[in-house]
């Protein structure tokens, strides 16, 4: 694919990355990304990389994490891609599990834990992107990408190169994937090459675009999400804008004004909230003009421009005065001023956010999917959207409903299965191939799949009362005192949770309402914030099941982590974990 677009579109931008120095976005046109993939390429089968074996990249989202994955693919190889932040005991497991030969890694945090966890794994080298790592003393067998893309520079293995890319099939295994894992230890995903063709196709039939369009690259590669949503990109030759760090998204935005970006429902609902702080803190005349603009937005937006209807003329009149004067700032600040469509999945997302978001202009294509599913299974159609639903069933993809709700799904963008996991893969399956997602939900007349559950977190409680927590955290957490929750009650009397509250938020309140303390422990003990938190998640669950209803619950003086074992990668919560690390507290909660 790179090399037929160097040969359409050579002199075009592939993507850009910021140089950390400067400040400058530096672009990388077709005919360079083409010629760096076969210099890495001919370096990877000099080295000895054969047909079907496996290379990992442990880094952040860089340039050069996609140059090693075409140059991989040049070779008939398979890569393993790690998320950067991957704590040594991971990457052990995973390089053990895979067999890869190499890892490539991005920064001294990468290159310092793939370091030690080389002893104990059958990798045989480490090469580096970044040249300002600082190598272990005695490393002699490490080696920077740049000295690495020097070596079998000759006409033997750009033959050999090109044989192998001659000789590729679509069923030859692209990545493994290992899937981070709310409980167990993780599985390789197994997907083909024609999985992802199955996915560019079914996007490209789905989803409308401009001339204009570029994507930010910002969720990292080693999540099949943005790792299937930009070789999309790349096929579409849809510019990628490269985000370093996570963290600075926004500045990136602002500086890049993509058009489309892939994101998880946390990023939405940071920026609600920011939204809403933003109008809490303005004086009463703002809030009126806010409150009006937002109402406007609502009805322009979601009662006629996305059910592909004309809006009436004095409605756009007053569409087009609030636009200007509150949401295309709104939008601006946001880094979203030249937005076209917004990706989002992972996880639930409020429909209270989605539609407020669709109401201020900003156009979520809300879905779902999972690895094992090269991404999307269904997502909002163009016009017409069900906000209680995910969205359409995408072409060439089949779903039904099986047992205990659970949503089944068949197609061409399906895993071949999980790596060295037979009676895993067997379990997935259904006899006549529907993959078992794991989570309950159901089908539309439609044909539009919404979800209520992942089946392995519903919990009875002990009065024989069924619970879904993530539909109790979804609408709690909109709130913006509230960072993180956990509900907990499997088999116990009552609903209750642990609470990460926004600190910045809860030290503001606290000093308005001339509330002491000495630390974060002492103000999350307070018995006014309990109150004060209280009182915010009762409004928030006052639609739910009085059985469902969180009574009791325990505010954190720190968040939950990856670092910690208590969040995955895509940032969801370990269930298993939290519920163990934090036992005591449970059990005080309810001995009371």
């Amino acid at each position: 694919m790179v090399h037929l677009q160097a040969a359409r579109i050579g002199d075009r931008i592939a993507f850009r990355h910021k140089d950390e120095t400067s400040g400058d976005w530096i672009p990388t046109t077709w005919k360079d990304f083409s010629a760096k993939v076969m210099k890495v390429a001919k370096a990877m089968a000099a080295f000895g990389i054969q047909e079907h074996d496996c290379i990992a990249t442990y880094t952040q989202n860089k340039p050069e994490g996609l140059i090693v994955d075409f140059a991989a693919y040049g070779n008939r190889a398979v890569v393993t891609p790690l998320y950067a932040t991957s704590s040594v005991s991971q990457i052990e497991y995973i390089l053990t599990d895979c067999r890869a030969k190499l890892i490539f890694v991005g920064e001294q945090f990468q290159y310092d834990n793939a370091y030690e966890a080389l002893r104990n794994t059958p990798t045989q080298k480490i090469v580096i992107f970044d040249s300002n790592v600082k190598l272990k003393p005695g490393d002699d067998d490490s080696i920077f990408l740049d000295e690495f893309m020097k070596e079998g520079q000759d006409d033997a293995t750009d033959t050999l190169v090109r044989q192998r890319m001659e000789d590729a099939k679509f069923t030859d295994l692209a990545n493994l994937i290992y899937t981070s894992g709310t409980t167990g230890e993780p599985k390789g995903v197994m997907l083909v090459h024609s999985n992802f063709i199955a996915a560019i196709r079914s996007h490209r039939d789905r989803l409308s675009f401009r001339d204009d369009d570029s994507s930010m690259c910002f969720l990292p590669l080693a999540h099949i999400f943005e790792r299937a949503w930009s070789y999309f990109c790349l096929a579409k030759a849809i510019r990628l804008e490269i985000n370093l760090r996570p963290q600075e998204v926004q500045k990136s935005l602002r500086e890049t004004n993509p058009s489309i970006m892939c994101a998880v429902p946390r990023f939405w609902e940071k920026v609600y909230t920011a939204i809403m702080d933003k109008r809490e803190r303005s004086g009463k005349m703002i809030q009126k003009m806010m409150d009006s603009a937002f109402e406007v937005g609502r009805k322009y937006n979601i009662e006629y421009v996305y059910e592909g209807k004309k809006a009436p003329f004095l409605l756009s009149l007053r569409y087009k005065f609030y636009d200007k004067m509150v949401l295309s700032k709104i939008r601006l600040v946001a880094g979203l001023s030249n937005a076209n469509f917004f990706p989002c999945a992972g996880a639930a997302l409020s429909r209270n956010i989605n539609e407020f978001m669709h109401s201020i202009g900003v156009n979520i294509v809300y879905g779902y999917g999972l690895t094992e599913t090269t991404a999307t299974v269904c997502c909002f159609p163009r016009f017409g959207y069900d906000y209680a639903t995910m969205g359409e069933v995408m072409p060439g993809t089949a779903v039904r409903i099986g047992e205990n709700n659970e949503i089944l799904v068949k197609g061409d963008g399906v895993m071949v299965g999980y790596y060295n996991k037979p009676e895993e893969t067997e379990r997935a399956f259904t006899e006549d191939g529907y993959f078992r997602t794991g989570d309950a939900g159901g089908l539309t007349l439609d044909d539009c799949v919404f979800m209520t559950e992942r089946i392995k977190d519903l919990f009875k409680t002990s009065n024989g009362k069924y619970i879904a927590p993530q539909a109790l955290e979804t609408r709690i957490g909109e709130d913006p005192y509230i960072e993180q929750i956990a509900v907990i009650g499997d088999q116990r009397k009552f609903v209750s949770a642990l609470i990460v509250p926004d600190y910045g938020l809860l030290k503001e309140y606290a000093d308005k309402n001339k509330i002491a303390y000495t630390d974060m422990k002492d103000l999350v003990s307070k018995p006014e914030i309990y109150d004060f938190i209280m009182k915010r998640i009762e409004e928030k669950q006052s639609n739910f099941a009085s059985f469902e209803h969180v009574k009791r619950f325990t505010i954190m003086p720190e968040p939950f982590s990856m670092e910690n074992g208590e969040l995955t990668n895509t940032l969801k919560i370990r269930r298993m974990a939290i519920n163990q690390r934090y036992k005591d507290l449970i059990e005080a909660m309810y001995a009371r």
